[in-house]
């Protein structure tokens, strides 16, 4: 179902780490005008409050009640030391919501893997994972772009989940560079959601928004710390900017389950 892409170094299939939960097969509904996206940093399903406690739980039913078509992580954990050497977070999530799953790494991390991850309604044509390295020098961590090709209404589209360094300008708008250029290489339209670590009135932000446009860019709803939020690092976007129009945009005001709340928004569908 998925074939290798390379394109140099930055495009790459993660292999086993890509996989589909066949539960969502009975959701294969391509009729719909509109499609529900959201954007979620799940801090490895570790609540806040909750020190050393891993709650899969709580992140799927945040996820549940919002009910959306596509959804991008951050933060999962995959067999690693301090979530369960034997919990794939993405595919637990999934399987929690009936939905298909890609999960692209980003870091090796206590004997497993950390990185991001996407969940969809739709049964996943292809997927791909674009390596965001750091600058040389720079004591950060490499990133990535976990993104999957599905058919939408009968027209396919990639959707990706990205979280972007937050130590550096340089290194951050670094990043952004790197997945924009590989992105050019996608004919057909993106969307993106992601914890770009960066507010709105960013260097970054300006730069995703010569050829991307974002579901809010007015005042926006903060998104970090989910309790008294005050600032907007997590956004969705979309390329190019007449494929869709944004018909609601909000931020879920969840306290518990991560220290980001999530980002909602719907789109229509009816220029793809």
């Amino acid at each position: 179902m998925m074939k290798s892409i390379c394109w140099v170094f930055l495009v790459t299939l993660l292999g086993t780490s890509a996989c589909s939960t066949p539960k969502a097969n009975k959701d294969n509904d391509n009729s719909r005008k509109s499609l529900k996206i959201m954007a979620y940093n799940i801090h490895h399903a570790n609540p806040p409050s909750e020190a050393g406690v891993i709650d899969i739980d709580a992140i799927a039913q945040v996820i549940q009640k919002e009910d959306p078509d596509l959804v991008a992580l951050q933060e999962v954990d995959v067999f690693t030391d301090r979530s369960g050497k034997d919990l794939h977070q993405a595919q637990a999530i999934a399987d929690k919501l009936g939905m298909h799953y890609y999960f692209a790494k980003a870091i090796d991390y206590q004997g497993g893997y950390y990185g991001n991850a996407v969940l969809s309604k739709f049964p996943i044509e292809d997927s791909i994972r674009i390596e965001l390295p750091t600058l040389p020098g720079v004591k950060a961590e490499d990133r990535s772009w976990a993104g999957i090709k599905v058919q939408v209404d009968g027209q396919s589209l990639w959707f990706g989940s990205t979280h972007l360094d937050f130590k550096t300008e340089e290194n951050n708008l670094h990043q952004s560079n790197t997945l924009l250029k590989a992105l050019e290489q996608l004919s057909i339209p993106v969307i993106i959601g992601g914890d770009f670590n960066v507010v709105p009135s960013s260097k970054t932000i300006a730069l995703f928004d010569k050829t991307f446009q974002r579901t809010c860019t007015g005042e926006c709803p903060y998104t970090i710390p989910m309790i008294n939020p005050t600032k907007t690092i997590d956004f969705l976007m979309y390329r190019p900017k007449g494929a869709f129009q944004t018909t609601n945009h909000h931020v879920v005001p969840e306290e518990y389950a991560s220290d980001h709340r999530p980002v909602v928004a719907t789109i229509t569908i009816d220029s793809l």
